[in-house]
Formats: C-alpha cells, sequence, structure tokens
C-alpha cells in the first residue's frame, strides 16, 4: 500500500492533468462561452479520484506497469469522454474525438514537463509548484491554440458526419502512439533527453498539421458540393424560366385571336359568355404558369445543404427519366431532430422508391412535401402506383413487387427509424397513389 503522501501526490498529479485536459479541450472545441462549460467543471473532479482508487488496485499488479499505465489512462480518457458529452451535449464521436485531441496535447505537455526534474529538486513542494507550472504552461499553449484558430479546423472536421467513427479511431490511434511516446521516455539516456523532447514537439505538430490538412480536404470538399448544387439549382431555375418563357410566347401567339373572339361577343352584347370566358382564361393561365413558377421557389426554402443537395440530385434524375415532379417546401427547413445523414439516407429511400414504382406507370409523377414547424418536421413522398400492395410484406428484408432480392430499401428505412422513437412513419395507398409519410417531432 502506497503512503498517504504518495496518495495526496497522486491525486494532485491526475487533477493537474484533468485541468491541463479541460484548457486544451476549450481550444480544440473552439469554444467561445468558456465559463458556461466551467460551470459544469464539478461533476469531471469526480474523475481524478476515482482514477486514484483505481490505480491503487491496480497498484498489486506491480509486474504489469505497462498495463496498469494504459488501463488507468483508458479509465481517464472514458470518464473525459461522458463529461464532454454532458457538458457539450455531442454525441458519443465527437465527444470522443475531442476528448482524445485534448488528451493528445496534454500528454504531450507532460512529456515536456519531465524537464521540471531537470530544475526542480525532489521533495512535495517542490513538486506542487512544478504541477503549478505545467498547467499555466498548457493554459498558455491552449490560449495560443486558440490564437492560431486550432480550434476552428477541428470543429469543421468534427462537422464531417459522413464519416465520425473513422475520424475518431484516427484521433483515438493518435492519442495511443502520443501516450506510448511518453512510456519511452523512461528509457531514454540523458544525453539524448533534448532529441527527444525536440521529436515530441515535432510529433505534435504533425498530428496537428495532419488534422488541419484532414479540414482544409472536408472544407474544399462541402465547397465543391456547394458549387455543384448551385450549379444544379441554377439548370432548375433556367428550365422552370424557359418553361414560363414558352408559355408567356404561346399566350402572346394567341393573344390576337383571343381579342378577336373577345371583341365579337362584346358587338352581340353577351355579356355573361364574355365574363365566363375572361375567368376560364385566367384561371388556365395562372394554372398553366402558376405551377411553373412554383416549381422554381421551394429549392430556396431548403436550408439544410445535405438535403438540398440530395433533392436537387433527385430532382435532375426525374427529369432526365420523364417523371413529372412537383417540391413544395411551405416554411424553411434548417434543422432536422435526428442524425442528419440517418434523414438523408431515409428520404433517399423514400425517393428512389417512388421514382421506381412511378415509372411502371403510364403517366408517372412524383411529389415531395417538406413542412417544418418549429421542432416538428413533416415529409410526404408520394407518387403514382400501378401494382397492387400486400401490407404484410412491404417491410420484409428482400421483398419487392420486381421480384426476389430488390427490396432492401424500406427494411432498412425501418432499421433507422428504430433508433428515433419521437419519428413516426406512415404509409397508404388507393387509388393508384402510393403514399409515405414521415413525422419527426421534437427530442423527447
Amino acid at each position: 500500500m502506497p503512503l498517504l503522501q504518495n496518495l495526496l501526490f497522486g491525486f494532485l498529479d491526475t487533477l493537474t492533468g484533468h485541468l491541463m485536459l479541460v484548457s486544451y479541450l476549450m481550444a480544440v472545441t473552439d469554444e467561445q462561452a468558456v465559463w458556461k462549460r466551467l460551470k459544469r467543471l464539478p461533476p469531471l473532479l469526480l474523475s481524478p479520484l476515482i482514477a486514484s482508487l483505481l490505480s491503487i488496485w491496480l497498484y498489486a499488479v506491480q509486474e504489469f506497469n505497462i498495463f496498469r499505465y494504459f488501463a488507468g489512462s483508458f479509465a481517464i480518457l472514458a470518464m473525459c469522454v461522458v463529461w464532454v458529452m454532458w457538458a457539450w451535449r455531442w454525441d458519443f464521436w465527437r465527444a470522443s474525438s475531442a476528448a482524445c485531441m485534448a488528451g493528445i496535447l496534454q500528454v504531450a505537455s507532460s512529456a515536456l514537463a519531465q524537464t521540471r526534474f531537470l530544475v526542480f529538486p525532489s521533495g512535495l513542494q517542490s513538486e506542487l509548484a512544478a504541477m503549478a507550472l505545467v498547467l499555466l504552461f498548457s493554459i498558455a499553449s491552449a490560449a495560443l491554440l486558440r490564437r492560431f484558430r486550432f480550434g476552428a479546423w477541428f470543429r469543421l472536421l468534427l462537422e464531417d458526419r459522413s464519416s465520425p467513427r473513422r475520424t475518431t479511431v484516427l484521433i483515438f490511434a493518435l492519442e495511443i502512439s502520443m501516450e506510448t511516446f511518453l512510456i519511452l521516455q523512461n528509457g531514454v539516456q540523458d544525453q539524448y533527453l533534448a532529441a527527444y523532447y525536440i521529436l515530441v514537439i515535432v510529433l505534435v505538430l504533425v498530428i496537428m498539421g495532419l488534422l488541419v490538412y484532414l479540414a482544409h480536404w472536408f472544407d474544399d470538399s462541402r465547397t465543391l458540393q456547394m458549387q455543384r448544387d448551385i450549379i444544379a439549382q441554377q439548370k432548375l431555375y433556367e428550365q422552370s424560366l424557359e418553361e414560363i418563357r414558352q408559355e408567356v410566347r404561346s399566350f402572346r401567339h394567341d393573344y390576337k385571336n383571343l381579342l378577336a373572339g373577345l371583341s365579337q361577343q362584346v358587338e352581340e352584347g353577351r355579356l355573361q359568355a364574355l365574363r365566363s370566358t375572361l375567368a376560364e382564361l385566367d384561371t388556365g393561365f395562372d394554372r398553366r404558369l402558376g405551377e411553373k413558377i412554383q416549381r422554381s421557389v421551394p429549392i430556396g426554402n431548403l436550408r439544410i445543404p445535405q438535403v438540398r443537395s440530395l433533392l436537387l440530385s433527385k430532382l435532375t434524375d426525374m427529369q432526365k427519366k420523364g417523371v413529372e415532379y412537383r417540391l413544395e417546401v411551405l416554411y424553411p427547413v434548417e434543422e432536422v431532430n435526428m442524425d442528419i445523414w440517418d434523414f438523408i439516407r431515409c428520404l433517399g429511400i423514400l425517393a428512389d422508391n417512388a421514382i421506381e414504382a412511378a415509372l411502371e406507370t403510364e403517366h408517372p409523377w412524383v411529389e415531395i412535401l417538406l413542412l417544418a414547424q418549429g421542432p416538428r418536421m413533416f415529409l410526404r413522398v408520394s407518387n403514382s402506383y400501378a401494382n397492387c400492395l400486400d401490407p404484410g410484406k412491404i417491410w420484409d428484408e428482400g421483398w419487392s413487387t420486381k421480384g426476389a432480392g430488390r427490396g432492401l430499401g424500406l427494411a432498412g428505412y425501418q432499421r433507422i427509424l428504430k433508433n428515433y422513437p419521437h419519428a413516426s412513419p406512415c404509409t397508404s395507398w388507393e387509388n393508384g397513389v402510393f403514399v409515405q409519410e414521415l413525422t419527426v417531432e421534437d427530442r423527447p
């Protein structure tokens, strides 16, 4: 059993490491409301206490020093991830990436802090002074990272929700590498310590450079996708404007003939017939021209880039296949209360199924409606349909009206929605119209 003094020193050393980690967390997350996060700091202080008790339990396994070190480090990292999930309201993958990145910087600072043995003599008071100095060094380093906007690039990397697991695994592997580098310090001879510390600094700079490069790559990819969306949107607008121009040109071509017919009715005193004819012309023109104008409006209400990109691609696909489409977005859509990529998968499955089913009809058409009301989102995808349905089979894996092995979409759609109890699907069909609805309420 270690002496009480050693236990106290171990607790203070672990506490210092946690405070260093928090300072780096503020930097890598580019946190602006620092005091708001620090108000949630007290629960994290349980982690040093638990880590100290764990070290006592592992102390008996003296022959497995490396195992004891990694077990303690992993436990601390897990507790920090849980705290970040609670303090930042993030999901597991984003919280893990942030905690691992802060851990890399904290371990690197700890490795560089070993130089304190060259400056401070042994003794508890000297060790406490060295801990305070290392903590101040970490706070200054975190401030420097904020000054150079490293956190802004790292937050941008966390926004890439297409591969959050790969990002977390990469940063976790880099964190393990840094932990291993710290352990190797015990075998470095005194004459090579200067080179070791230089390697630590270089390794940290390489890791940070790699992550900034990945963030740049993601930003460029997102910018390119946005440019493609803009081009696709402009094409749809141009097509709508061309259809409007053709409609106006056609109306202008018939304008003289219409006036001649109306003049004849005026001369004959047929005022009631004149009113009826004018009403029919007005209604017909509004219907024919209004539908074309409405096609160019809804895209602007889609404020989520991923949703806009998917729908633009589906509308373009329908246009190429000769499917008449109608898109309605009545109010600005800015957020969905589920993982955006899961929502994209659901929307893609419903749209693909609607297009495929519509193509089997004589007059294929697809209608997509998005309605956002506060935190509530309503999606409806309807299409023309020619086949009879068996309501007990459409959700079975592999079932399809086209044969075995084709109907994988709706089964996957069901699996996704199992993770969202606040999302309610509804399916109906009648008189050659197939309708899929999805209502996403506020998270419970």
